[in-house]
Parts: C-alpha cells; sequence; structure tokens
C-alpha cells in the first residue's frame, strides 16, 4: 500500500467533492470566526483516507457552506484572500478564485494535512431548495424506502422548482471543479505526464458527474471522474416514484462519472437494474479486471465502472482516540452508572432510517417477556439531533423521547433506570459507550453501511456482541459474526437481545474479535485508494 501512495503523491492531484467539508464555523461570543473539524461518517472516512496522500498531495476539497458562519468566512476571505490586513483565522487562506460572485463566494483554507478547502457560499433559498426539499426530502427518503406513499412523494410544481434548485447546485459544483483541475495546467504546477482525479462524493451530488464532463469538453480526456454513494440505492420499481425526467437525469449524471462506487453488492446491483430498466443502458455484468466490480454501464458512448468499496475503520486512530482522558472520563462515569448490570449501547443520529423507535419497542419487549432482564440491564440509547430543518425529523425525534420515557416509566424502580436516552452529540461518550457495551443494537431500516456497528468491536472492552438488521451494508460484512435481524420484526429483535445478552463471555469475545479484524481490513486509505486506482485502470 505504501509504494501505490507513493505513486499517487508523485503524480496526482486529487479533488474532493462533498455537500459538507472538512471544516466549518461558528460565531464567538466577540463575533469572531472560529473554525473546527466538520463530523459524520462521510467526512471522517475520506479525512482518514486523504492522511495516507500525505504531505507531497496536492489534494484540494469543494464544499458548500452551510451556515452563516460558515458563509461569513467564505465572503469575507473572498473580498481579497491575500490582504495581509485581512482578520487573521483559524486556519490561513491561500489563493482564492470564484468564477461568478453574484452566484457564489468561496474561500480556500490550507488545513494542517496539506488539504487546501475551498467552500462554497451558495444562495440560501438554492441551498436550502436543493439540500433540504430534494437531497434529504426526496433522494434520501427514496433510497431508504422511507415514504409513506398513501400521501409521498408528491411531485407537483413545488418539487420541480426545488429540482432547478438542485440542478443549480449541482451545477456550482460542477463549476468549481473545472474550475481546480483545470487551474493547476494553466498554473503549470504538475509534471507534464501528471492527471487529475475528481471525487464526488454522495447523492447531493448526482448530477455533477455529467455537469462535470460537459463543462471540460476535451480536457475531461485527461481527467478521472469517480463518484461515491454512500447511501443505498432503491430498486427499480420503488426507483419509478421519481417523475420520469428526473429520474433518467440522477442515472444520466452520475454515468457521466468514469468509475461508481457502493459500500454493498447489493446497492451496486439496484444501481445497475435502474440503468437497464429507466434508460435502456447496455449494461454488463461480466467479470472485470478488479475484484470489487460489479458491473459496467456504456451510456451515451460512454463506459463508467461500477464497483464495490466497503469503509472500514482506521483501527489505530481509533483506539489512540478512545484512550484520551475525556473519553476514559466517560467510561469511568458509564461504569459507574451500571453498576455490574450488563449494557445493551446503541449510537445513531435521530434520524428515520435508524429505526430507533423500533429498537426501544424490542427493548421493551425483551423487558415484557424475558423478565430475569429486570434489574439486570440497561440500555444506553445516544442519539443527536439530525436535520431539524424537517418536519418529520423533529417529530421523530419527539416520538423516541416519549417512547423512552414511557418504558422508564414502566419499568424503573428505586435502584434501576432500565434505560438512558441522550439527544445530543457528544464523540467522546459515544466512543466511551462503545468500549463499555455488552450488546451493540444497530438496527437500521436501511444503511449504505454503518460505521458504528464496525467501531464497537473495535472499541470494545470485554468484547461486546451485535445485533445487526440485515438491511444495513455492513451486514454484508459483518454478517458472519453478527446477530442478524429483521429491522420491521420487533419480537426478533428482542429475542436476538436476550441472546446477545446471555451469550458465553468466550462467545462474545471471538465474535467482537472477529467483526473487529473485519472492520480493519478495509481501512478509508484502501476505500480511498482502491478508487483512485479504479480511475487509472
Amino acid at each position: 500500500m505504501a509504494g501505490f501512495f507513493s505513486r499517487i503523491r508523485m503524480e496526482k492531484r486529487v479533488l474532493v467533492a462533498s455537500n459538507r467539508g472538512p471544516v466549518s464555523y461558528w460565531f464567538g461570543v466577540d463575533g469572531t470566526l472560529i473554525g473546527r473539524r466538520g463530523g459524520g461518517g462521510l467526512i471522517a472516512g475520506i479525512t482518514s483516507g486523504l492522511g495516507a496522500l500525505a504531505t507531497e498531495a496536492d489534494v484540494s476539497w469543494i464544499c458548500a457552506a452551510f451556515t452563516d458562519a460558515d458563509r461569513a468566512a467564505a465572503r469575507q476571505w473572498g473580498a481579497d484572500p491575500q490582504d495581509p490586513q485581512d482578520p487573521p483565522f483559524p486556519f490561513p487562506p491561500g489563493i482564492l478564485g470564484s468564477p461568478d460572485a453574484s452566484v457564489l463566494q468561496d474561500t480556500r483554507i490550507a488545513d494542517d494535512g496539506d488539504v487546501t478547502v475551498r467552500m462554497l457560499d451558495i444562495p440560501p433559498d438554492t441551498f436550502d431548495r436543493a439540500y433540504n426539499r430534494v437531497a434529504n426530502s426526496t433522494l434520501w427518503f427514496l433510497h431508504h424506502l422511507l415514504f409513506d406513499t398513501p400521501n409521498q412523494p408528491l411531485f407537483g410544481h413545488e418539487f420541480r422548482r426545488n429540482w432547478e434548485s438542485y440542478l443549480a447546485y449541482n451545477q456550482v459544483f460542477a463549476d468549481a471543479v473545472a474550475e481546480e483541475a483545470l487551474a493547476g495546467r494553466a498554473r503549470e504546477e504538475q509534471p507534464p505526464s501528471a492527471g487529475v482525479d475528481a471525487l464526488i462524493q454522495d447523492y447531493h451530488l448526482s448530477l455533477a458527474p455529467r455537469l462535470l464532463r460537459d463543462r471540460l469538453g476535451d480536457a475531461a480526456r485527461g481527467i478521472g471522474i469517480a463518484h461515491f454513494s454512500h447511501t443505498p440505492w432503491a430498486p427499480p420499481d420503488y426507483y419509478r416514484m421519481l417523475p420520469d425526467e428526473v429520474a433518467r437525469a440522477l442515472l444520466d449524471g452520475m454515468l457521466g462519472a468514469d468509475h461508481l462506487g457502493f459500500h454493498a453488492e447489493w446497492w451496486a446491483d439496484a444501481f445497475l437494474e435502474c440503468c437497464e430498466a429507466i434508460l435502456g443502458a447496455d449494461v454488463s455484468r461480466s467479470a472485470l479486471p478488479a475484484a470489487n466490480a460489479a458491473g459496467r454501464v456504456i451510456h451515451r458512448g460512454h463506459v463508467t465502472e461500477v464497483a464495490v468499496h466497503p469503509l472500514g475503520v482506521d483501527v489505530p486512530a481509533l483506539r489512540a482516540r478512545a484512550r484520551a482522558d475525556d473519553v476514559q472520563a466517560y467510561i469511568t462515569a458509564i461504569n459507574q452508572v451500571a453498576r455490574g448490570r450488563k449494557l445493551i449501547v446503541r449510537i445513531d443520529r435521530t434520524e428515520l432510517s435508524k429505526n430507533i423507535v423500533r429498537g426501544l419497542a424490542a427493548y421493551r419487549e425483551l423487558l415484557v417477556t424475558r423478565p430475569e432482564w429486570r434489574g439486570r440491564v440497561v440500555h444506553l440509547a445516544f442519539a443527536y439531533p439530525s436535520r431539524s430543518a424537517i418536519p418529520e425529523y423533529r417529530t421523530y425525534t419527539e416520538q423516541v423521547r416519549r417512547i423512552a420515557q414511557e418504558i422508564v416509566e414502566e419499568f424503573r424502580t428505586p435502584d434501576w433506570n432500565p434505560l438512558i436516552l441522550e439527544v445530543r452529540d457528544d464523540y467522546p461518550r459515544s466512543l466511551a459507550a462503545c468500549a463499555c457495551a455488552d450488546v451493540l443494537l444497530v438496527n437500521p431500516i436501511r444503511d449504505g453501511m454503518n460505521l458504528v456497528a464496525q467501531e464497537g468491536p473495535v472499541l470494545s472492552e470485554r468484547g461486546c456482541a451485535l445485533v445487526l438488521s440485515r438491511e444495513a451494508g455492513a451486514a454484508a460484512t459483518l454478517g458472519g459474526e453478527a446477530l442478524l435481524v429483521n429491522p420491521y420484526d420487533i419480537s426478533k429483535t428482542a429475542a436476538a437481545l436476550h441472546q446477545a445478552l446471555a451469550m458465553p463471555d468466550a462467545e462474545r469475545r471471538r465474535r467482537s474479535d472477529a467483526m473487529a479484524a473485519i472492520a480493519a481490513a478495509s481501512p478509508p486509505a484502501q476505500w480511498l485508494g482502491d478508487q483512485l486506482a479504479s480511475l487509472d485502470r
């Protein structure tokens, strides 16, 4: 692997494009801007993978300004980034270029890993319609099979207005990536044989590969374009709910890439089936040179390789973080709360696909049907708020709180609290909970991969049993050692929780160690490197 990345350092320029970026801003009490690293599994995976490219790589990360503070940073640096009179920022500014200041502002931030971050300030109304109304309220619901079909979706005039914003959003990203791709050549910063690879991320930017290829024109021949989907992909019968023109546009947009990646073979196969059914594209599932290849699509004269790249965990980095004082303090506090009882842990966003409500219902059924566990187990349900701008998510969060309170009121005794629910973001606390867990419950309705399912066994101090939804991408790699459940079946989930709690210590440790080894086998560096290597073929 080291030799591979040495070659990448010397010959490649890498451009990453994603909705969220590796840095975000907030306002201090005095109004100054303060920067911090971004969060989320996508960001963590890419950041860790880029770390393998190290100091000799020429890496730029293009993302959207999310908050008012992000936009203030972009506008302030966008005014004159080389002016020494500009006030200092947490990350030193570099060279700025904005193709159309009336449409967007951007900033470049030289991070300590030699990754330049370019933040795009897209008009708030455009951003809201593209991000909240199309990406999160339509595409996320589509690929996770979440629509309440008697009532949703509704594709009328308002949706088509939102779709225009989604197109504009993708156009801004395509313009920025094209500008970055061509800028290095113009400045002659690379050797003549050097190539440029663009790695476009997720369902927010499904149209960007085709738009980028169109922007580049003949120059696209020297630039590799990849797109990675971190979510599941809907099967054709469900995908057909989209308006015909939208269904075709999303597939056509992604097929502008040279390489498409998915976390699991299920999702890659569903995409290939949609290409056949919706576009009538030429799809081949014959064996390809790469071991992880799922198929190949020929559309509009262009060949796109479709492959599976499961994302694992950077085990040394994760374990090192867990040894930090703040995590160790939480471990002590959790053990004091447990007082020797078994711990069932779940760690999620309060997001509809994570299936927290059914998970709580399964825990309640465990206590009803297996009363021997009363007083002997504590359920730690750690969640953090997600997508609060969408009404369904606010309602769901309140439903989670209400059901948790009902369980506490039904079963609590003077010396035993059966359930502790915390709805706030606290990463050190989450790591500590993984370390302490006897049982880890991960029961999403659908999930592209799910890193928590891998992080739990990696961090476990005494071995944890994993109760895992068969609809999570992680089930493709961990299914041999996890206890797989139908995420809709509360009774079977309760039975799996009982099996996990009653599992002999040696068996739980064996399974946990095996799952940790599987998670370590596909670290972010390899995940990212395999995609870059695919663009070289």
